[in-house]
Order: C-alpha cells, then sequence, then structure tokens
C-alpha cells in the first residue's frame, strides 16, 4: 500500500509540474542568447503574451532538434526565432506553415515589402511567406575619442580604408605603447562573421567564389599587416564591449548587440562608424532575424499572437533600447532613445548609406555545416596570421575544404558572389 501511495503521490507531484509546462507555448530562438539578453525577452519583451517558455539554443543544436521533430512527426515547439540562413533549411523541407495573412497585416503596419520578401522562402513560382521578420542588426566599429587624435591625416572616421585603419592602429600603438585595436576572434566571438561579411567582400568581392584567388591572398598580406597593431588579448575576446569599457583597447569592431552596454553605459566617450573599406568596396552584412511557425506546431494560434505582440511599434522600439536589435518596422527611433543605441542606429545608418558599400547576405542553404562553413574561415586565420603559415599555402588547402563543403551540401552561391546554378564553386 505504501508503494501504491508513494507511486500516486509521485504521479501528482509530476503532473503539478508538468501542466504549466504543456500549457507554455515553446519558444526556440538562437538569437539573443546571453542571458541578459534572454532575460530581457522573459521579463519584458513577452511579459504580455501569456505563458511562453523562451528557449536558446546554438545554431547546430537548433538546426538537429527541429529535423528531430520533422522526422519524429510530433513537434513541441510553436514558434521559432533564428536567422534567415538557418530558417533557410527548413522552408526547403517546406516544414514552416505560410503567413501570408500576418505578412500582409504587417506590411498595413509599415514593415517594408522588401524585408517582407526575404522572408518568402517557399519554393519557386509559388512563394510564400515563411518567415516574419523580427529584428535587424549589423556590424560596425567604435572607438574611445581619445583615439580620433591619433588618426592619419586627411582621414574620415565615416569613410576609413584599411591602409588608414593600419596607420591609425600604428599611430595609437607609438603613442600609448600597446595595441589598440581589438577583434572578437575568442571562442564565442563572432570574428567568422566578419571574414564572410567585411573582410572577403571588401578584398574581393565575393565569399565563397574567390576564397583562393589572388585579391584574397593580397588581402590576407593586408590583415597580417593591421594585425601587428591588435591586441594579442582579442583571440579571449567573445564581447567587445567589456574591453572597451575597461580601457584595454581604443578601436573595437563588433556585432552591434555586442557593443551596446559600452557605448550605453558612456555615450559621451564613443563614436560609432562603418567598418573599413577595401579595394572591391565597404563589404558589410545586414543580420535579419525571422520567427516562424513549424508546420504542426502545439500552439499555431499562441504562436501568432507573439509574433503580432513582437511586430507591434512599441516592442520594437523596445528590443532596439534593451538589446539593440532594429525594428523591421519603418518606425522613427523616439527622441528621448538610449544615446548609446542612437549612436549605433547612426552607424548602420551610415553603413548603409555609403557610396561603395558590398553587400554580404549571412549563408544560405547550409543546413547544420553553418559551423563547418564558419571553421574554414577561422582555420585559415589561425594559420596565416597567428602562425604566419604561408598564404598561398592554406588557401588551397582550406579552398578544397570549402568547395566539398560546398559540393556536400549543394548550397548555391549567395551575395555578394554570382549566382550558381548548382552548388557554389570555389574558383
Amino acid at each position: 500500500m505504501k508503494h501504491i501511495m508513494s507511486f500516486g503521490i509521485l504521479a501528482s507531484t509530476v503532473l503539478a509540474f508538468a501542466s504549466p509546462v504543456l500549457a507554455q507555448t515553446v519558444f526556440v530562438s538562437t538569437q539573443l542568447r546571453p542571458i541578459e539578453e534572454a532575460t530581457v525577452v522573459r521579463e519584458e519583451l513577452l511579459k504580455d503574451v501569456g505563458s511562453v517558455d523562451y528557449v536558446v539554443e546554438e545554431p547546430p543544436q537548433f538546426a538537429v532538434r527541429m529535423e528531430a521533430e520533422r522526422q519524429a512527426g510530433k513537434r513541441t515547439v510553436s514558434l521559432v526565432g533564428a536567422l534567415h540562413g538557418e530558417l533557410s533549411p527548413l522552408a526547403d523541407k517546406d516544414t514552416l506553415e505560410p503567413l501570408d495573412d500576418l505578412a500582409k497585416k504587417l506590411a498595413a503596419s509599415g514593415m517594408p515589402q522588401s524585408l517582407l520578401d526575404l522572408g518568402k522562402l517557399g519554393k519557386l513560382g509559388k512563394p510564400t511567406q515563411q518567415y516574419i521578420p523580427w529584428m535587424q542588426a549589423t556590424y560596425v566599429m567604435a572607438a574611445k575619442k581619445e583615439a580620433l587624435q591619433y588618426l592619419p591625416d586627411g582621414a574620415d572616421v565615416n569613410a576609413l580604408n584599411y591602409d588608414q585603419l593600419i596607420e591609425w592602429g600604428k599611430n595609437m600603438q607609438e603613442a600609448t605603447g600597446q595595441p589598440q585595436i581589438g577583434f572578437p576572434a575568442g571562442p564565442k566571438g563572432l570574428m567568422a562573421r566578419y571574414f564572410q561579411g567585411y573582410f572577403y567582400p571588401s578584398f574581393t568581392g565575393g565569399v565563397v567564389r574567390t576564397f583562393q584567388s589572388a585579391d584574397a591572398a593580397a588581402g590576407w598580406e593586408k590583415l597580417k599587416a593591421l594585425w601587428a597593431y591588435v591586441t594579442p588579448n582579442s583571440t579571449s575576446y567573445d564581447f567587445m564591449q567589456e574591453p572597451l569599457a575597461a580601457g584595454e583597447v581604443m578601436v573595437a569592431w563588433d556585432h552591434i548587440a555586442r557593443l551596446k552596454n559600452a557605448i550605453s553605459a558612456a555615450p559621451d566617450d564613443y563614436v560609432v562608424f562603418p567598418a573599413p573599406a577595401g579595394p572591391k568596396g565597404r563589404g558589410y552584412m545586414p543580420v535579419v532575424a525571422g520567427l516562424a511557425i513549424p508546420k504542426g506546431a502545439p500552439d499555431k494560434a499562441g504562436a501568432e499572437k507573439i509574433i503580432e505582440h513582437l511586430s507591434m511599434p512599441d516592442t520594437q522600439l523596445l528590443t532596439a533600447s534593451k538589446v539593440g536589435f532594429f525594428p523591421t518596422l519603418n518606425v522613427k527611433l523616439p527622441p528621448d532613445l538610449d544615446a548609446g543605441v542612437a549612436l549605433l542606429a547612426g552607424a548602420v545608418t551610415a553603413t548603409q548609406a555609403s557610396k561603395d558599400a558590398v553587400i554580404s547576405l549571412l549563408p544560405v542553404g547550409l543546413g547544420d555545416k553553418g559551423g563547418e562553413f564558419n571553421k574554414v574561415y577561422m582555420d585559415s586565420f589561425q594559420r596565416i596570421v597567428l602562425q604566419n603559415e604561408p598564404v598561398a599555402d592554406v588557401l588551397k588547402t582550406q579552398g578544397a575544404t570549402m568547395a566539398k563543403l560546398m559540393t556536400d551540401t549543394k548550397a548555391a552561391c549567395w551575395a555578394p558572389d554570382a549566382k550558381s546554378d548548382g552548388p557554389c564553386p570555389v574558383e
């Protein structure tokens, strides 16, 4: 009898804990993963939409989870938030609910059609709205104002090129005795996006096709020259806001959300500006995150309610203020906006308006191989810049790895590379 009673108590306890969980709308996101950002999502951005279980996952785990649920034919996730390139493989497998009615409502509310069109990842000839653009961001450079005195003569901080950045770094190092430029090249830093969205487009005009080109080799030699003035601690930096705020560096490149805290804490101390230009232009990577509903979602209505809430002007402005991701709605930033966010917004506008801008989209079509794609660039960086191996040798071996990856995934080229009929070639 004791065993039966114990089992009954245990079952009741399990049900007591399980029931609220089952009643929640499960929202899985690859974005806003750091604990501070996830807390903002849970406590502020989602506070008025009922019971939501906001779960963060790294992109590779996200891809594995979504595929496992697809194969099992049983969904636990009702809403996903992820980057354009992370949602594309889900659309390719026809696993996302069409959101055309919701898209029409948001278009009427001021969401630009150009952004909405990015979310049409349906099959050619019959496009449907696969995701709703949630928020957007990019990467910029930030500097302490005291660094401006070391700018080369005639240099415009809003229109720098790589030669000027190198000379600026040299001037700062000679004046202070320490390298003053920093990059997020640590284990969880976003350095791979620097290569894919900034370095390669600026020096080669491409990302995959041009990977082992003569232009790429020249670019790597230029980066080696720049790295002489980059702090060695960069290989341990994940977020550049911390070394900037601590005074370890005076100039840094990073994602706007990973610079925000330092700049918002002392906006009068900083300038924020576009990344430098190379021979092919000023590469930059617009980052669009979207919201999508998996087919078979246990709470489709709840997911739609969350999408509508996150797409409201007030929520979008709150998102910009709290986590530094900007609205996808065409809304005017308020005059009382956080001064640091306003600085970041100005740099984003300056980047987008650059006459020599070269847009590089996030990788598309790689599925769960995105990490391997990033690794090709990071391994090249390690070998060429940090270990001083011959550029041509490294690009040849890493180019072969890149070519196999493209063939295995059958990923077609994306901007700025020219379109391809089949897998994007390494030329």
